[in-house]
Order: structure tokens, then sequence, then C-alpha cells
């Protein structure tokens, strides 16, 4: 999964009854991040970052302004650079019943529902998925998040986790200031499955044609991002298939025995299957369908705008809580396929 989540202002400026540890943790995590940011400009004519990562900041600008072409919001977001110095910028704990994909969430005011939480510190971070698993019995996954957007309450710099080691940085650094960039533009309180499957599908559509168009085609870092996106369609894929099977089984009439080892079955064909090295749960598929879904719905959107960014974010624009019904719709297709109607109609 891409390593990418919403973590707002909300945990800061007011959780209710939420514990104060987990309130404390994000603001210090949040102060650490923008007092270690500095100006990419500052950064790279002091060369207080390696020159491969000069390079790769000052690309930044661009990937921006091409967003900002197809009608992403200009912000103020990653004119600066925060080196970090670890893995992650947050680990990300999910949590899932174990033989239904009902989704643990937790809720905040201004952004309502979420179905993750974000720790500053690893440790913190599996110490609260095991009180989940051990405390509620739920299924958990902990994973390392490389960004997040804090939808405008901050000036998001860029983060040092954000670009990888190998050919492929200036790519996966472009797709993600522009996933982010989508969060800025466009976000339904309440809607996780929507906000992050749309910023999925935006930036990973446009990142592609930004490299082909800055470095070429047949450039090393084009081919390497190509690459790595085949890869991860063919991951997600296969995942999409075991949760619409597993899916089916939890909601058959079977015994929870006969659910247990049909899930055991499934999850560990597709462990091999895709060499992973941890278990598979419910909480980590249910955590892939969240960030990939409605593809078919928002080609078909796209297509009817023409192929035009702008309209197909300014008609998206028009979706408020109303048009989805209820809380946190994993199966919005219909949403966006109402706009798709509307639009074909107009031509």
């Amino acid at each position: 999964m891409r390593s990418l989540l919403l973590f707002t202002a909300a945990t800061l400026a007011g959780a209710g009854c939420f514990s104060a540890r987990y309130v404390g943790q994000a603001t210090c995590g949040e102060l650490e991040i923008l007092h270690a940011a500095r100006f990419i400009r500052e950064v790279v004519a002091n060369q207080a970052a390696p020159a491969r990562i000069g390079r790769l900041l000052l690309s930044v600008r661009t990937i921006k302004a091409y967003g900002q072409a197809r009608g992403l919001r200009p912000t103020r977001n990653y004119d600066r650079y925060a080196d970090l110095r670890r893995p992650a910028v947050v680990w990300v704990v999910q949590g899932c019943a174990p033989l239904a994909f009902d989704v643990r969430r937790w809720h905040f005011p201004v952004v309502g529902s979420i179905p993750y939480l974000g720790f500053f510190d690893e440790g913190d971070a599996h110490r609260y998925a095991d009180s989940l698993a051990r405390q509620e019995g739920l299924d958990v996954h902990v994973r390392g998040a490389s960004a997040f957007s804090t939808l405008g309450w901050f000036h998001d710099p860029v983060l040092s986790t954000m670009i990888p080691r190998d050919e492929e940085a200036l790519g996966e650094l472009a797709n993600v200031v522009l996933h982010e960039s989508v969060h800025a533009t466009l976000y339904v309180k309440d809607q996780s499955s929507f906000d992050e499957s749309l910023a999925s599908f935006v930036a990973d559509h446009l990142t592609l044609p930004w490299l082909e168009g800055v470095l070429g085609k047949d450039a090393p870092e084009t081919k390497a991002w190509a690459a790595v996106q085949a890869r991860y369609q063919v991951h997600v894929a296969r995942l999409h298939r075991a949760y619409l099977e597993l899916d089916a089984v939890y909601r058959s009439r079977e015994s929870d025995s006969h659910k247990q080892a049909e899930k055991a079955r499934i999850l560990e064909a597709v462990r091999v299957e895709l060499g992973l090295s941890a278990p598979l749960n419910n909480a980590r598929l249910a955590g892939y369908k969240t960030y990939d879904t409605g593809v078919p719905s928002f080609e078909r959107l796209l297509r009817a705008c023409g192929g035009s960014w702008p309209l197909f974010l300014k008609a998206l624009g028009t979706l408020g809580e109303a048009e989805f019904g209820r809380p946190q719709r994993e199966d919005f297709e219909d949403v966006v396929d109402r706009l798709a109607a509307q639009e074909e109609a107009r031509r």
C-alpha cells in the first residue's frame, strides 16, 4: 500500500474524550516536523542535504505547477524540507473484526471518522495495536507511512521519508506530492475510501505523464517508476480478489469455525503467491481497499469530462456528505457514476 494518510489538525485542535497521551504525541510529532523544516532553496544553497536529495527537491516546484495546471489547488505546501532521520514519518494502526470487514473507526472534530490512527513513535503504535487485539478482539495491522496531509492546517513540508533510495525516487516523490495535493484540493468528511481512492487515482494517472514529459519515456527513472507501478497494480488486484472472496465467506451462513478455516486458507495462499513475509489479516486487506476503490467509475467520469482534469475535479467538488447517504461508504461507485451520467448528458 502507498504509505499515505490524512493526519489532521483535528487531533491537535480537540479530540473530546480521546486520550491525552494520543493528542500529546500528535502535538509533539507535528511540532518536531515543523521545527525540522527548512526552505528548500536554503537547503540546496547551503548544501544541507546530499546532492541527490537537492536535485530531487528542486523538482517539487515543477511537480506542483504540473498539478495546478490540471486543477489542483495552489498551496504553500512543499516549499520546505524536513530530514526526519527515520524510515517513516508515522506508524499507522488499523483494526478490523476478525470474521467481517467491519473496520474500526475513530472520530474527531472537523474531519469526522477515520479508519486509522497515526503514531509518531513506532513502539506506541505497536502497543496500541496490541491493546486493540487484546481488548476488542480485532485483527490489527501496523505500517509505516511516508507522508500525510494536514488539509491546510499547516504548511506541509517535503519529508525525507517521501524520497526512496532507488531509481523510482523521482516518480515516488511526484506521486506523493500530487496525492497530497488532491487532499488539499478536495476532501469529503467521513468518506475515507472516496478521499484516499480519488487521491491515488489522480496521482497515479498524472505521475507517469509528468515523468515522460520532463525526462522522456526511455529515461531510467521513468522506466523504474512504470515498473514499480505495474508490480503494485498486480499486488493490489490480487488483494482485492482475496477481499471479495473472504467477504463472501464472512457473509455466508457457515459456522465461525468454517469461516476461520477458510480465512486461514485464503490468506496463506495469497501470502505465498505474493511472496509476503508477514501474515495477512482483515485489517491489512481493508486498508488496501481504502486506497484503491472505484477506478472504473473515476475513469468513466474523466472520459465524460473529455479527459479534462480541471473539469473532473470540478465535478467531484460538487459532492458533499449528503450525496453519499451514510458515513464511510466503501461502495461509492454509484455516486461517481451519477456525476458521470450528468456530464455525459451535457455533451
